[in-house]
Formats: structure tokens, C-alpha cells, sequence
């Protein structure tokens, strides 16, 4: 006898297979990430066409076969309806669903990931969000991914020395995981062409605060600060030399 499962799944990525077949890559609060066959739901009759699609959060059914999962129901929850209506929203879920493909490959229950992704949707579809603060909800919630990971920086004293920080000469160290004082970055500054160490970027006190901010989940701030286009660059920067450190699985003490 087929078991049938159920569970709540959020939809980050989809792909056509076929003529009228379909894929979706879907992170659930029961399993983690799945990755399911959607059989003949291009055709126009299909029942579970209005149940499921990129964005969605959806309760689905599925059967497992021999080498692949199969949807059998769909019914929306939340379609999210100014995100698939509105460019700059579009964008930011679209990296959002790079990040959870990249990171996440296996099958396992993450409840506070699941929690985290509908908390971001919800405020990316608000209708009150300022669109020119949106991007930072990319970065709110790349941050608290990095934490749930085993990732989550030090952004609150020196990694080495555990002093306090300089708020004008501070370092972000990818290798270490989180910010160096200038004093314990100084023996590798010598050594460097720029006067910054390797695996190291110098940032300012701006970067610090609002990632210290994310990390406290504390979006009401985030939402309200001024953010000079250059921190704003900054904070970029600093984040995708981050998810590039940390995207293979090195450890912070390699």
C-alpha cells in the first residue's frame, strides 16, 4: 500500500520537465526540503495548478516512489500576491530561493528556517513595506540563515581577543567569522599589499550595527535606519565575500 504524506511546504524554486510535467523544490515544516514531481500540472485541466507555484505556501500531498517523490494535492495557503506583482519583491525572493538551493540538499526538519522564511515572506508581500528598505530583508534573512546553519558571526567584540571594538578600525574576517580589532589584525596587515588582512575586509561601524540588529531579529530598527549608499554597498560586499566563504562548508578554523 502507498503511504500518503502531508505537510506545509513554502515553494523556492520550480522547473518544467517534459511537456507538461513539473518540478518543484519546496521547504516544508515536517521534512525540510523536498524535491517534487508535479505530473501533467501544465496541462490546463489539471487540478493541482491552483495549489502550487513559485512563492507559494501551500499544504501538499505527495506518495514516494522508488526514485522520486510525487505530488498528488495542493491547496495554497498564501500566494503572496505582491510579491509575484512587483519587480524589486520578485528579485529579492528569487535570491532568497538561491540561498536555500545552495545551502540547503538534504532532507531535514529545520523549524526555526522554516519560521524565518515565512516570517520574510510575509513582510516582503507587505503592502506597507518601504520598497527603497526592501533589499535589506535579503540580507535579514541571509544573516539569521547563516546563524540557524552553525554560521552566526561574532559581531560583538574581537574574535581573537575578545576586547572590545574600535568602531573606526575594524576588521570583518571570513576565515575567523566574524570582527578583529586592529590590534589583533596588525601582525597580518604588514603582510598585505592594501594593509588588510587576508581573508579580511575593513567595514565600518555602520555594517556592524545593522548586522548586530538582524542577528536580534529587531526589523522595526532595521526598517527605520538611514543607510548611506556607500555602508550600503558595503554591507554587499561584506555579505557576499561571506556566503562565498562559507557556501563549500570550510570550517572557520581551517
Amino acid at each position: 500500500m502507498t503511504t500518503r504524506y502531508a505537510t506545509k511546504a513554502f515553494v523556492f524554486s520550480k522547473k518544467d520537465v517534459n511537456e507538461s510535467d513539473r518540478s518543484f523544490s519546496v521547504f516544508t515544516d515536517d521534512f525540510g526540503r523536498l524535491d517534487i514531481f508535479a505530473k501533467a500540472i501544465r496541462k490546463n485541466a489539471s487540478k493541482l495548478r491552483s495549489g502550487i507555484d513559485i512563492f507559494f505556501m501551500s499544504d501538499i500531498e505527495f506518495v514516494q516512489g522508488k526514485r522520486k517523490k510525487t505530488l498528488t494535492d495542493a491547496t495554497v495557503i498564501e500566494k503572496f500576491r505582491n510579491i509575484s506583482q512587483d519587480t524589486e519583491r520578485f528579485k529579492i525572493a528569487n535570491k532568497i530561493g538561491d540561498v536555500l538551493d545552495n545551502f540547503i540538499k538534504g532532507e531535514e526538519k529545520d523549524e526555526g528556517l522554516f519560521n524565518l522564511l515565512s516570517e520574510i515572506f510575509c513582510k516582503l508581500d507587505d503592502c506597507n513595506l518601504n520598497i527603497r528598505k526592501s533589499f535589506l530583508l535579503y540580507y535579514y534573512f541571509l544573516w539569521n540563515a547563516f546563524s540557524l546553519l552553525g554560521y552566526r558571526p561574532e559581531v560583538q567584540k574581537c574574535n581573537i581577543c575578545r576586547g572590545k571594538i574600535n568602531p573606526f578600525n575594524i576588521y570583518f574576517s571570513y576565515k575567523l567569522g566574524g570582527t578583529v580589532c586592529d590590534g589583533c589584525a596588525g601582525s597580518e596587515k604588514s603582510e598585505c599589499p592594501e594593509g588588510v588582512p587576508s581573508g579580511s575586509r575593513r567595514i565600518n561601524s555602520d555594517i556592524v550595527k545593522i548586522v548586530r540588529l538582524i542577528l536580534e531579529k529587531d526589523w522595526q530598527t532595521i526598517s527605520k535606519l538611514k543607510i548611506e549608499p556607500s555602508s550600503q554597498e558595503l554591507l554587499q560586499k561584506v555579505s557576499d565575500d561571506y556566503y562565498s566563504y562559507v557556501l563549500p562548508g570550510r570550517s572557520f578554523k581551517n
